[in-house]
């Protein structure tokens, strides 16, 4: 298998001149991507946290599989599920973290009936102290290999802590721009938008919670109403650990939770009838237009008695993304 290491950082030794003192949280050599075939092992500390799979034979979009803690617990399902383990259901329509969309000027990307091509990276992965990533540029196909649209896709992976005791967790931060030569659509459906999937001891079968930004609780609550985020948490191997979709207050028009009680929880401005929450939607995007989303996922985890407080983190989210 084809492997490569990108961007570590630098060291520089100038005599008689000793080195800055450096920030451990921001050190650049705390980031490693590996470049591996048609996919990107993000590592923290030496540990992997996420593979980025941008060409996968079953699964014809790009993904986030085995997303982790600092610690090392999984908190995406594992992909794919496990016999005797994991629920299988949508095995291939739910591999960790993903974007989707199933009505895309016709064509259903969600149930992976049409293609979301990877086209080049634009930024390759790189470390910095302000925010290590990438930048990619995706291509959304019909069935017969039309073009839709094209997707800018931009991701950074931030680490900066929890604002509680005794928390540990860091940011991703995801931000697509879609723009086409051609006027496209995005339609109204439930399956639309920013969508995870837990591991099974975090789902609400199994004992996890569900909470959001504004009080609710639990999938029958949260689902289709709004929210700046939404939490799924539980134990796993004696810390609590979770993982969290945050919405940009500048996106086009807020996310309905799309939350359910099995482990599967997405963000969705396009849904609006689907969620029960007006007239159908038909969002356009005419020619020299662009349609930009940003949202942010928190990976978290603290001691079995802490209730993490997720709004400074969220108020961090919209600090780096400025």
């Amino acid at each position: 298998m084809r492997t490569s290491v990108f961007c570590i950082g630098v060291i520089a030794i100038l005599a008689s001149s000793p080195a800055p003192a450096q920030d451990p949280a921001n050190r650049t050599d705390r980031v490693v991507f590996q470049q591996r075939d048609a996919e990107v092992l993000v590592k923290i500390d030496g540990k992997p946290i996420a593979t980025y799979v941008y060409e996968d034979s079953e699964i014809p979009r790009p993904y986030f599989a085995h997303v982790r803690t600092l610690e090392g617990i999984q908190v995406t399902r594992n992909h794919p599920p496990k016999p005797g383990t994991d629920r299988r259901d949508h095995k291939t329509m739910h591999p960790g973290i993903w974007l989707a969309f199933g009505d895309l000027d016709g064509a259903d990307f969600w149930r992976n009936q049409a293609t979301v091509k990877h086209a080049r990276f634009l930024e390759t992965p790189q470390a910095s102290a302000g925010g290590s990533g990438f930048a990619t540029e995706k291509r959304y196909l019909r069935p017969d290999g039309s073009l839709i649209c094209k997707e800018e896709f931009r991701f950074s992976v931030h680490l900066h802590p929890p604002k509680s005791p005794g928390s540990r967790g860091y940011l991703i931060v995801w931000d697509s721009t879609f723009r086409s030569d051609d006027e496209f659509y995005f339609g109204d459906q439930e399956e639309m938008g920013l969508g995870l999937r837990v591991a099974t001891p975090l789902s609400e079968v199994n004992g996890g919670k569900l909470h959001d930004s504004e009080g609710r609780t639990g999938a029958k609550q949260i689902w289709s109403h709004s929210a700046r985020w939404c939490d799924y948490s539980g134990v796993i191997d004696d810390r609590r650990v979770g993982i969290t979709i945050m919405c940009h207050p500048k996106n086009f028009r807020e996310s309905w939770m799309h939350a359910r009680n099995y482990g599967f929880v997405a963000a969705n401005p396009f849904g609006r009838n689907a969620m029960k929450k007006g007239k159908p939607s038909k969002v356009k995007v005419k020619p020299g237009e662009t349609l930009r989303l940003r949202y942010a996922i928190l990976v978290h985890s603290g001691s079995t008695s802490e209730d993490l407080a997720i709004e400074p983190s969220y108020r961090e989210y919209l600090r780096l993304a400025d």
